[in-house]
């Protein structure tokens, strides 16, 4: 694949190029997440549900500006897929532990994935129970987070209107758990997007500790910004743990260092080449053990952040919503999901009953244009 150009212009959603490769990005990732949603079933391995993620992803990318030889286009983020206890980030390679489990009917699979065109990128992230259906519901714990993470993203593409702010949407994130015995998970960022980077400037922090809080800057969001909402919920206290299996996904930082080793230059050298700024899978990369050994220098001296695999109690429940949203001044237009939440399948027995959350979820994520006002009569 081509690598990133150091300048390209027009870089927003104001201009129309770059907001169809986004759109057309965001139709490869849906795509791709609903393959793998369809195959997550009784038996399936985690590995294989990986391969046909990256697979579709590839897929429908090499039907995207096909006359633009030269156009940078590649993975967002490689294909996770993280279930029951295990939280996010785990896109394993075929000779790690875990990679050939099999997933069972009731598990909770978490499953994240995207692409990007040019450097502009959507992102999707999703929740499925295998097995579920009308006549399988899924209830209790499971249920209770699936439904916070639904109606908190709703929430949240309708507080990403141009003049509100950030702070707002930690609120009311917290109030929507808080509804269904949730909490979301303490430290998760949300970041605007930008050409070629997922972690722009203005971030979101849907459950910050209390230092963060007292210094967390408040931001306003703006027409043409683009945001990627990667938000999880557990039925837990909102904290996770590193889990003991390995960390396969990097992603290159803005630090810089020079590097003592030389496996250490030769894999910083290579993932830059290859994947720039975006998250990548060591199982994408042409001599992953060398890359393997490469990451250690490179994670240490912080010139690529190291995404561990987090985990929960396996008692509790996590469930995740991630989409990229384009904030326009006609509203907020959501370009990834997976499936839609359907509630004869997931039967909560909670429910939102604050008045002013209600009367927002009701709301649209569209502006409506304000009637122009009219000419003033001449006097007579």
């Amino acid at each position: 694949m081509s690598t990133p150009k150091p300048d390209q212009s027009p870089s927003t959603i104001a201009d129309s190029t770059v907001l169809n490769k986004y759109k057309a990005a965001g139709e490869v990732s849906n795509s791709a997440i609903r393959k793998v949603i369809a195959a997550c079933k009784e038996g399936a391995k985690i590995i294989d549900l990986c391969k046909i993620g990256d697979d579709a992803l590839a897929g429908g990318l090499s039907t995207q500006y096909t006359k633009d030889k030269k156009l940078y286009k590649g993975s967002a983020y490689p294909t996770s897929v993280s279930v029951n206890q295990i939280v996010c980030h785990f896109a394993p390679s075929a000779t790690d532990p875990n990679a050939d489990q099999e997933l069972k009917n009731g598990d909770v699979v978490r499953i994240q994935l995207g692409a990007h065109i040019d450097g502009f990128a959507a992102v999707a992230g999703d929740t499925i129970v295998v097995g579920a259906s009308a006549e399988s519901p899924v209830t209790g714990k499971k249920a209770d987070a699936i439904a916070a993470a639904h109606y908190a993203a709703e929430a949240v593409q309708r507080l990403l209107k141009p003049g509100n702010r950030n702070m707002v949407v930690t609120e009311k994130v917290q109030q929507i758990a808080g509804a269904f015995g949730c909490k979301p998970i303490e430290n998760m960022l949300c970041h605007e997007q930008k050409q070629n980077d997922l972690d722009g400037d203005k971030q979101i922090i849907l459950n910050p500790a209390a230092e963060q809080r007292a210094s967390f800057s408040s931001q306003e969001f703006a027409p043409y910004e683009v945001y990627l909402i990667d938000l999880y919920v557990t039925t837990g206290e909102g904290r996770t743990k590193a889990s003991s299996l390995r960390t396969s996904i990097y992603k290159k930082t803005s630090v810089t260092y020079q590097l003592k080793t030389r496996v250490g230059r030769s894999a910083y050298s290579a993932a830059s080449k290859q994947f720039g700024k975006f998250p990548f899978a060591l199982r994408d990369c042409e001599d992953e053990r060398t890359m393997r050994m490469g990451m250690i220098e490179c994670s240490k001296m912080g010139v690529m952040q190291a995404f561990d695999v987090q985990e929960e109690k396996p008692s509790e429940a996590v469930a995740q919503v991630t989409f990229t949203a384009l904030v326009t001044p006609g509203g907020v237009e959501r370009i990834t999901s997976g499936v839609s939440f359907d509630s004869s399948i997931v039967k909560s027995d909670k429910k939102i009953e604050d008045a002013e959350i209600l009367k927002l979820l009701q709301t649209s994520p569209k502006i409506k244009k304000k009637p122009a006002s009219k000419p003033a009569e001449p006097a007579k």
